[in-house]
């Protein structure tokens, strides 16, 4: 039997917690090839919040898919490696990066989402769910000044999400590449990449004006390579 495909979307903000638009998460339904597909929504980063839990399952519930989520502030499931290699989705809610990394390595999570990439489990977040898969990520996660977090390293290089919408995040991601970080992938609100067995397939947007970007460095100086991205719903 030939391994599936694995598959990373990340969000550089947009879907179900940020818009009314439901293409971008569609398009991630989409992608498991399944009619009714199990999602999990992992809400680590924002502390578990209730309201942004009420938010996930009143856009999942209908009977299109099997919604479900994860907690670890108030955990109750004993196999975290068992309970996330039985969905088809697992969709990363944003909030605080750091917070959330830490929390993932001391519960395991970090381990069984490796696991569940590797068994052909759609992985997929926005903010904190983007820049999580990759080396290193910009965020907000220490107070007014952007800093960099070290992610879980499923994707090469670094990430920027709400590129957009945010004007702190351009200089900021300029100056830590300029300062060594490795090179990577700034997206708008409303764009997501869409990497296939670890290299980027396609760039897919919500809204017209979204776009992503290759943040590079070439002889000191940081080079922004823009890429359009496919309309949604166009």
């Amino acid at each position: 039997m030939p391994e599936r495909d694995q598959h990373i979307v990340a969000l550089g903000g947009g879907g179900f917690s940020l818009e009314t638009s439901p293409v971008l998460d569609d398009y991630i339904l989409g992608l498991t090839g399944r009619d009714k597909p199990k999602i999990c929504f992992v809400p680590t980063a924002s502390g578990d919040n209730d309201n942004y839990i009420v938010r996930f399952y009143k856009r999942f519930t209908g009977g299109s898919t099997e919604p479900t989520h994860l907690e670890l502030f108030r955990r109750t499931v004993v196999d975290i490696s068992e309970f996330l290699a039985s969905q088809d989705v697992i969709y990363v809610g944003g909030g605080n990066s750091a917070n959330m990394l830490a929390a993932w390595r001391i519960h395991g999570v970090d381990v069984a989402l490796k696991r569940a990439l590797a068994e052909g489990i759609v992985l997929a977040g926005v903010s904190a769910g983007s820049l999580c898969w990759f080396e290193w990520g910009v965020t907000d996660s220490f107070g007014p000044t952007l800093g960099r977090v070290e992610g879980l390293g499923i994707l090469k290089g670094s990430n920027c999400p709400h590129y957009d919408g945010d004007p702190l995040r351009r200089p900021a991601y300029h100056a830590f590449v300029t300062a060594g970080m490795p090179a990577g992938f700034a997206n708008d609100d409303g764009a997501a990449l869409h990497f296939v067995n670890g290299s980027l397939h396609r760039v897919v947007a919500s809204r017209a004006n979204a776009r992503a970007y290759l943040v590079e460095l070439e002889h000191g100086v940081v080079r922004e390579t823009p890429i359009v991205p496919d309309q949604l719903g166009a």
